[in-house]
């Protein structure tokens, strides 16, 4: 059983900082057992989303570079498959939210870049990042066969669908989700869990883990929530962080346990793919 570890952390004021404050946590995940490591949503900035300023852009790394070459030489060291987020500069004026997969030998296996944008206030991710063409990937690492999205793509069932129907045994999702002040008092709860019950219901429909890990503590006006969370193929929380802390989620992940599921709730069997064509229109 390859043991899961979460990365649940705050907001640092500088990206030196926070990279080595992670290259920590990444460590004693190790040293805890951990074979699969996810970090937050963009770990190495803040989430500097909640304006639009042009300057921001400057925290953008090239990637492949020497992000993904530290990150992978950590990887290898301690032979561990390592997901990280990150702010990719790509070419002249076009970024990506990217999440870099290493694989347990250091390798970078590949990139998957956030297809669904959000455009909210203090979520000004349309400003920042273009929609991602990676398409759907499923990284066969040596630990398990991994499905990436980051935060907003949490919402489609088709995304988790189809990195399930690519062979993905776990969805991880790295997520950077709050409360404004103005919203907590009447919604808050609601926010939650609508966030939380939607990807309980992806482990379902798909027969997987899933894995969201959120960051936490206040910036600007925005309350990160944490409660990072891994659900097993039933949708039961087997893991759950807290609001306010820093914290290292653990669970050991019993991949027979997918298998077992899916052949007792046959979904991919029974669909019927015969049906389902108005799905690739934006209206019926």
């Amino acid at each position: 059983m390859p043991r899961l570890a979460l990365l649940q952390s705050g907001t640092f004021p500088t990206k030196a900082e926070s990279f080595d404050h992670h290259e920590t946590l990444i460590r004693q995940a190790a040293a805890g057992g951990a074979q699969i490591v996810v970090t937050q949503e963009l770990f190495l900035t803040p989430y500097f989303c909640t304006v639009q300023d042009p300057s921001l852009f400057d925290l953008a790394d090239t990637l492949p570079g020497p992000v993904t070459d530290r990150l992978g030489k950590l990887a290898g060291k301690l032979g561990i498959v390592l997901v990280s987020s990150l702010f990719e500069h790509r070419g002249p004026g076009l970024y990506h939210n990217t999440a870099a997969i290493h694989d347990a030998d250091g390798s970078l296996m590949g990139l998957y870049r956030k297809s669904h944008i959000p455009q909210d206030p203090a979520f000004e991710e349309k400003f920042y990042f273009t929609p991602g063409d990676s398409g759907w990937p499923v990284w066969d690492t040596k630990f398990g066969k991994i499905g990436v999205l980051i935060c907003w793509d949490q919402w489609y069932p088709e995304a988790a669908r189809l990195m399930a129907l690519g062979g993905a045994q776990i969805l991880v999702y790295p997520t950077a989700i709050g409360w404004l002040p103005e919203e907590k008092p009447t919604l808050g709860d609601a926010q939650h869990c609508a966030w939380e019950t939607v990807q309980r219901g992806h482990a379902v429909a798909n027969g997987c883990y899933l894995a969201a890990v959120n960051r936490t503590g206040t910036q600007g006006d925005t309350e990160f929530w944490g409660r990072s969370f891994v659900a097993n193929p039933y949708g039961e929380l087997v893991a759950k962080a807290s609001t306010e802390r820093e914290e290292i989620l653990y669970h050991d992940l019993d991949f027979q346990a997918v298998e077992d599921f899916r052949r007792i709730w046959p979904f991919f069997r029974d669909r019927r793919i015969d049906g389902y064509g108005d799905l690739t229109k934006r209206w019926r």
